[in-house]
This record gives C-alpha cells, sequence and structure tokens, in this order.
C-alpha cells in the first residue's frame, strides 16, 4: 500500500547545471595551467580578500584571540567528543595476517594517506563545526599533512572562530581561500602545501562541482548535494519538537529538502500548520531560505503503520533521519539507508552537527542506500600484501596457470608456469593448453 502525501514537493533538488560544470571546469583549469597567480586573480575576484593566503603562525593566534573563552570551550567539547568517537572507529580495522593455504599467508594494512584537503564553508554561515569534523578524524586516522581553507570575508579574513577550531583539532596549515580556487589550491599543492591526496568536507554547488570533477585524481568524501532531513514521527511524537526540528533543517538552503513520515493524521496536520508561523519568526536571513525549502521541497507521507513508514524512508535514503516513535530498539533494528540516525526526541539532527561526536559530512540525494558518511576510515587506505614459501606458491601457481589459459591470458599463466618449472624442475603439471 503506498503513502497518501498530504504535501508534495512541487521542486526535486538536483545537482550542479551544465552552467556551473563550465565554470568551475574553466577555474580549474586557468588555475591548473597559470598556478598561484590565477588562484589569487579568483580570490581577488571572488573572495575580495587581499591578505595572506596561507595563514602566519602570528595571524592564527591573533585570531585565535578574538575568540570568547566560552566559544573556544565549546570548540573543545565538540572536538573532544568527534575526536573519541573517531578513535573508536578506528579501532574497528587493522592489520591482518593469515595463512590462508599453508605456505601462503595473506595480508591486510592500513595505512592513513599522506595529504588532506578540508574545505570549511564560511559563506553565508561560518561552518564552525565542519573544521572540528573534518581536521579532527583526519588527525585521528594519522594522515602527515592536513590543510584547511576557508572563504575569507571581503578586507577581513576567515571566522577567527574558525581558524581557532582548525588549528586547535591539528591542522597543519589554514589557508584563507574559497570557493573553487580554494578547491584548486589544495588539489595542485599551490602556497608551498603538498598536493592533497583527499578533499573532505562540504560547500556550495561550485564547490561539490569542484570535487566531482578532480574525483579520480584525488579522493572525495562524497559527491553532495543539498542537505536532506527525515523525521519518522508516530502519535507518541511531540508536533511542537516535531515542527521544530524540520524548520531547523530547512534553513540550510532554499533547496534543501525535509520530509515528515507518520501513521498519524493529527500530528501531520498539527505540524504542517506549526510550521510557516516557525519559519516566519526566523531572522531573516534564515527565514527566506526555509520557506522555500519548506514550500517547494517539502513532504508529508501519512501511512498506514511503522512497517510502511519504514520501508518509506528506505526509499527516501535520508541523509539525516529522525525518529520520534515507540520501540526505538525497533526501528533501529529495521531501518538500513541513512547517513545518520537520530532515535528519540532527546537528540536531534543539530547534535550531530556540531557537537555530539558523530560526523556531520554525510550522503545526500539517496546516496545512503549505497554509503555512510565522512569518517576516520575515509583517511586510511586498506591495502593488502602476501608471501609464500616454494611449496606454498606451487598450489596457486598451479591454479593460476588453468585459470589463466581459460580466460586466454597466456601471460598471465607463464608467469605461473615458471615458477613451478624452477622449483620443481623434476615434476610434471597440468597447467591447462596454451593460447
Amino acid at each position: 500500500m503506498a503513502p497518501t502525501y498530504l504535501k508534495k514537493a512541487s521542486m526535486t533538488a538536483q545537482s550542479g547545471s551544465s552552467d556551473v560544470q563550465k565554470t568551475v571546469q574553466t577555474i580549474l583549469s586557468d588555475i591548473e595551467s597559470g598556478g598561484e597567480e590565477k588562484a589569487l586573480e579568483y580570490a581577488a575576484k571572488f573572495d575580495k580578500y587581499a591578505g595572506n593566503i596561507l595563514l602566519t603562525e602570528e595571524e592564527i593566534s591573533a585570531a585565535s584571540a578574538l575568540v570568547s573563552d566560552q566559544v573556544k570551550a565549546d570548540i573543545r567539547f565538540a572536538h573532544d567528543n568527534v575526536k573519541r568517537f573517531a578513535e573508536a572507529q578506528k579501532s574497528t580495522i587493522g592489520d591482518v595476517e593469515i595463512e590462508v593455504v599453508p605456505g601462503l599467508t595473506a595480508g591486510q594494512k592500513v595505512i592513513p594517506v599522506d595529504a588532506v584537503g578540508c574545505y570549511v564553508p564560511g559563506g553565508r554561515y561560518s561552518h564552525i563545526a565542519s573544521a572540528i569534523m573534518t581536521v579532527t578524524t583526519a588527525k585521528v586516522a594519522g594522515c602527515k599533512h592536513i590543510m584547511a581553507c576557508s572563504p575569507p570575508r571581503p578586507d577581513v579574513g576567515i571566522n577567527p572562530a574558525i581558524i581557532y577550531a582548525a588549528h586547535v583539532c591539528g591542522a597543519d596549515s589554514i589557508m584563507a581561500i574559497g570557493g573553487v580556487q580554494g578547491i584548486a589550491a589544495m588539489t595542485f599543492g599551490l602556497f608551498d602545501q603538498p598536493k592533497a591526496n583527499i578533499l573532505v568536507g562540504p560547500g556550495n554547488q561550485f564547490v561539490a562541482e569542484a570535487k566531482r570533477i578532480l574525483y579520480g585524481r584525488v579522493g572525495i568524501d562524497m559527491v553532495a548535494g543539498p542537505t536532506d532531513s527525515l523525521i519518522l514521527a508516530d502519535a507518541s511524537a511531540d508536533a511542537h519538537i516535531v515542527a521544530t526540528d524540520l524548520v531547523s533543517q530547512a534553513e540550510h538552503g532554499y533547496n534543501s529538502p525535509v520530509w515528515l513520515v507518520t501513521d498519524d493524521r493529527k500530528l501531520a496536520d498539527n505540524v504542517m500548520a506549526m510550521v510557516p508561523g516557525m519559519i516566519d519568526d526566523l531572522p531573516p536571513v534564515n527565514r527566506d531560505s526555509a520557506l522555500a525549502a519548506w514550500r517547494d521541497y517539502a513532504e508529508v507521507a501519512l501511512c498506514a503503520d511503522r512497517e510502511e513508514m519504514a520501508s518509506v524512508s528506505d526509499i527516501y535514503a535520508p541523509e539525516h533521519l529522525t525518529v520520534q516513535a515507540e520501540d526505538l530498539p525497533w526501528w533501529l533494528d529495521r531501518l538500513t539507508s541513512y547517513g545518520s540516525l537520530f532515535l528519540g526526541e532527546e537528540t536531534t539532527v543539530a547534535f550531530g552537527d556540531k557537537a555530539s561526536g558523530t560526523n556531520h559530512v554525510l550522503p545526500t540525494s539517496g546516496a545512503a542506500t549505497y554509503t555512510g558518511g565522512l569518517s576516520v576510515h575515509k583517511y586510511m587506505k586498506i591495502v593488502t600484501w602476501q608471501q609464500a614459501t616454494r611449496e606454498g606458491a606451487r598450489p596457486v601457481a598451479e591454479a593460476t596457470a588453468r585459470i589463466s589459459r581459460l580466460e586466454g591470458m597466456e601471460g598471465h599463466a607463464r608467469s605461473a608456469d615458471v615458477r613451478l618449472a624452477k622449483y620443481f624442475p623434476d615434476q610434471r603439471f597440468d597447467l591447462g593448453a596454451a593460447s
């Protein structure tokens, strides 16, 4: 049975347009060929900032001095939580060694990437928490060089709290450059920095498109679209809290979908009645985005029961998934597709966004059907190795030769043949017919 939609989106969030793609590709190509000089031109054009790109220790100290003691304490609190969670994640993977067959040992090694580029948004909102999420996890992973870049405000520079957060979380360098030019600077190793092996962090459609284009040359955390959130709520939920949480996520941007899936019509009606007033009560800078997101992209679905609610949620595969319903263990066991899950009204997406410890860089646009979010594991390469005795190599070489010839790959087969001939010169083997 399909759900009944009490509110249906009139628009669907889409990835970057062809115009965005062309613009981003042009900027990347210009900076790759023109180097720092061209990056500075774009920084002057888009950031309208003429200060140092690579912040000095003195500039970092001066910016940190502008941050209040309370904000510093809050940043350290969030950093400690993210660090503890990342350390716990790191402990779940490690080096492995196993004797696959007698005489043949295979293994796994976990190696952190060398250089990481962390993008920290600083436009309409200064995403202090993004510095914490990206830099901390890279530091826990053991990466050798961690770069952070953030858009400077015209003639002012990076928000001091972002600088402090990046510094205290372990950034080796901080660059005052934003947008595509910031992504390019980290990718191409400009301003005396190493070339990034991986780029992480949220950003606008131009930043997301730059990462998409560069993927393959460098690793990225994910191809990100507009942030999205879904709430599963039954009759036990507090309509005021549900509405507040929906509005809190709608303020991300005009095309940030929020969805409510419920089996209680009264709750749905109450929430839909409350949301417009809550949006109207927001400060002007937040109001317009939330209004457009709710009007054009939000949906409210009425389901027959909790099983249908869970099925609908898995189809959405939301970036953020909140459950405000009875029997939370059932939901935790049943739900399968989400970036991060928030169980019960005592927690909320904003906790994960800012300070609770889980990462806020998460899959959007349904990508949670096949991937999770940023974690310490993203910075760590899981590589394999093997070593064999001559006796251990024997059965593997025989099987390799025969399989290779069945595939028509004679060169592969001969690399097995030559070892058998050298190690066991007096023995004959059935290695298949040469192609």
